[in-house]
């Protein structure tokens, strides 16, 4: 897949097949548009193009509006990369950019730098000024010649819609299974490593304090967790338990995010660390002494071994 994130520098597409979205979470759903828009382009010999943007548009159009990421944009990138997109465009999406008028945006956007062959596009897609140009708007181009247009069946559209709903929903309450089969991967976030209090090590578990790199990036809700961890820039994966919440037996009142890694010993403090959430384990509790919870970590452990064997099998 080739990437671009200058929009007044593309290259001349051949027969291009363009799909537009924000593809946030890139899970099941979206695979479903991205399946089509490779078979439209591999009929025509032409080039299958996804047209993404950056900032999410609600964030500009609805007054800067926090959105809870399920995916990044670099994650976004990771994923789309291994779908077999030949090439993705990232908009920069600014206000200038929202509020130009439908008509410009088909004309000096869409035709004038894509040239599409084929639009592949939902029934309820909007742009432009007031998000005014519509389905509609694309049929009259379409009758005129500018390019064929093909629907995104209502159902499909439905699913993805409800999937990234139900996503954000499962993650926030720690859903792991239910967010991993909606995705169709492991989702993952990550974080740098920074200066923890060194309590996990007193007990025997020393733990990773991790500052999330991207704040708009979604975070499971509070929890005990069994996780796969990647030290970045390394294929080597690391069993481990990670805990999400205020860490109530040792009177912490601040929510910390800090992992536990099998079989790791290394100096990582400042780098970063990508963790794999693969099931929720049990909920956060209050101890009655730290030794209460050196015998739960142990089990926790136990737990963890026993959900990472069960992976390795699948």
């Amino acid at each position: 897949m080739k990437l671009h994130t200058d929009i007044e520098h593309l290259p001349v597409f051949n027969k291009a097949v363009v799909t537009i979205g924000t593809f946030d979470g890139v899970h099941l759903g979206h695979q479903k548009i991205l399946s089509q828009l490779r078979a439209a382009a591999g009929k025509i010999g032409g080039e299958s193009v996804i047209i993404t943007f950056n900032p999410h548009p609600r964030k500009i159009v609805y007054h800067k509006q926090a959105v809870p990421l399920i995916t990044t944009l670099e994650e976004r990138i990771e994923r789309l990369a291994s779908s077999g997109i030949d090439h993705l465009v990232i908009v920069p999406f600014t206000h200038d950019f929202a509020e130009q008028e439908p008509q410009a945006y088909v004309e000096s956007f869409l035709k004038k730098r894509f040239n599409p062959s084929v639009v592949i596009i939902g029934y309820d897609h909007r742009f432009g000024k007031d998000r005014k140009g519509d389905y509609k708007l694309l049929e009259e181009y379409s009758e005129k010649g500018y390019f064929e247009l093909r629907e995104i069946p209502q159902h499909v559209i439905n699913d993805i819609t409800v999937s990234s709903t139900n996503i954000r929903e499962n993650i926030l309450k720690g859903n792991i299974a239910k967010v991993n089969e909606l995705l169709g991967y492991d989702f993952s976030f990550e974080g740098e490593v920074i200066k923890g209090d060194r309590i996990g090590r007193q007990l025997g578990y020393p733990t990773a304090n991790l500052k999330i790199l991207n704040e708009e990036k979604i975070i499971p809700g509070d929890g005990i967790y069994a996780v796969k961890v990647q030290v970045k820039n390394k294929d080597v994966f690391f069993g481990g338990m990670m805990s999400i919440g205020i860490r109530p037996t040792v009177g912490g009142t601040k929510r910390t995010i800090e992992v536990n890694i099998f079989d790791f010993d290394e100096d990582i403090y400042g780098k970063p660390l990508r963790v794999y959430f693969l099931e929720y384990l049990r909920s956060e509790v209050k101890f009655d002494s730290l030794e209460d919870l050196k015998v739960q970590l142990g089990k926790d452990k136990e737990s963890t071994l026993g959900v990472l064997n069960k992976k390795q099998k699948q």
